[in-house]
C-alpha cells in the first residue's frame, strides 16, 4: 500500500485531466463504488483494510443494508451492510482504450496492429528497435514492452528471467430486457464472491475470477456462469437480464503483488511497463506518466525503486 497507493491517486487525477483535456467518450463516472456483503461476519472481516486505505488517505464509509438500497435500489434485502469507496470512479475500458489511440494518432504516433513482434534487437549492448515475425526489422533507440501477459517470451530471447504468470477473468456483459428496469446504476464490488458489477452505457459488466492456467484463452462455463450467478444472491434485478457478450482475457501477475515499470539495466534503452495483475486499468495513466519520464528525462519524478523490472 505504500507503495501503491500514491499511484493510484496520481492516476484517477490523470484519469480526470486525460477525460477533460481530450474530450474522451468512454462513460467515465467519478460517482465512486459499493462493496456490498451478505453477513455481518465478511462485513467485519473488512475493518482492517478499511483501517489500511484510511492510513493512506483513502476514505472508506460503513453503510448498512437500508443505506445502501436507498443508493442502489437494485440491491435486495439478503445484503446486510457494505463499504463505500469514494474516490473510485470506473470507466468503459475498450471504448478508453479506442479513444487514446485516435488522440495518439493526432499526435503522431502509428499503430501496427496487424504485425506481431518476434524479439528485441540487441547492438553493442543496448536495444537497437524489435524483430517482427514479417521478417522487417523497425529500429529504434528505446523500446517500451508492454505486452502484459505475453511478455515473458520477448523478454526470455534476452535471457531475462521474468517470474510473471498470466491470471484469466472472465467477464459477462448483461442488459435489462426491453422496458425493464436497470440491473444496476452505481458500480459494486459483491464482497464474498469478489465479482465486480460496472455499470456502462446501457449495460452491466459482470467480472471476476483470477485463474492460474497459462497462457490461453479458453473460457470454463462454470467459471462464467459463477459471474452472473452470484449477482443473483445480491441483486434483485438479474431475473430479467439478457447475456449481451461474454470473453475472458489474461491479467500479467507478478510474485511480489506489485507490477514493473522502468528501466532493464542490462540494457540501455529497454524500458518495461507490465504486471499490474487486476490494477492494469487502474495505474495506466500513471504507468504511462512514469515510463515517459524515464525515456525522456533519465528517471521518474517518484521514486519507483520498489517497481524496478529487474528485481527478480
Amino acid at each position: 500500500m505504500k507503495v501503491l497507493a500514491p499511484l493510484g491517486h496520481a492516476s484517477r487525477a490523470l484519469f480526470d485531466e486525460l477525460i477533460e483535456t481530450e474530450k474522451l467518450q468512454c462513460w467515465y463516472c467519478r460517482g465512486g463504488y459499493y462493496e456490498i456483503y451478505l453477513t455481518d461476519r465478511a462485513l467485519e472481516s473488512v475493518k482492517e483494510e478499511m483501517r489500511i486505505l484510511s492510513r493512506h488517505g483513502f476514505r472508506p464509509e460503513k453503510l448498512s443494508g437500508p443505506e445502501l438500497r436507498e443508493h442502489e435500489p437494485a440491491i435486495n434485502e439478503r445484503v446486510v451492510g457494505g463499504i463505500f469507496y469514494p474516490e473510485a470512479a470506473t470507466i468503459n475500458p475498450y471504448q478508453f482504450v479506442v479513444e487514446m489511440a485516435e488522440r495518439a494518432e493526432r499526435h503522431g504516433a502509428k499503430f501496427r496492429t496487424t504485425s506481431e513482434v518476434l524479439s528485441l534487437r540487441i547492438a553493442n549492448g543496448r536495444i537497437a528497435g524489435v524483430q517482427l515475425t514479417n521478417g522487417e526489422s523497425i529500429e529504434a533507440d528505446s523500446v517500451v514492452l508492454t505486452a502484459g501477459a505475453y511478455s515473458v517470451p520477448l523478454l526470455r530471447t534476452l535471457r531475462i528471467r521474468f517470474p510473471l504468470q498470466a491470471a484469466k477473468g472472465y467477464h459477462r456483459d448483461c442488459e435489462s430486457k426491453p422496458g425493464g428496469e436497470p440491473i444496476l446504476s452505481r458500480a459494486c464490488v459483491l464482497g464474498e464472491n469478489i465479482v465486480f458489477c460496472t455499470p456502462m452505457d446501457g449495460f452491466v459488466r459482470f467480472a471476476g475470477t483470477l485463474e492460474l492456467s497459462g497462457v490461453n484463452h479458453e473460457i470454463r462455463r462454470p467459471r462464467l456462469e459463477q459471474l452472473t450467478k452470484a449477482a443473483g444472491r445480491y441483486l434483485k434485478t438479474m431475473e430479467d437480464a439478457t447475456v449481451r457478450s461474454e470473453w475472458c482475457g489474461l491479467r500479467p501477475c507478478l510474485p511480489d503483488g506489485l507490477p514493473a515499470v522502468g528501466s532493464v539495466s542490462r540494457y540501455p534503452g529497454l524500458f518495461v511497463a507490465t504486471g499490474h495483475a487486476m490494477m492494469g486499468l487502474t495505474l495506466g495513466p500513471v504507468t504511462g506518466k512514469l515510463i515517459s519520464e524515464c525515456v525522456l528525462d533519465g528517471a521518474a519524478s517518484t521514486d519507483i525503486t520498489a517497481l524496478r523490472p529487474d528485481r527478480f
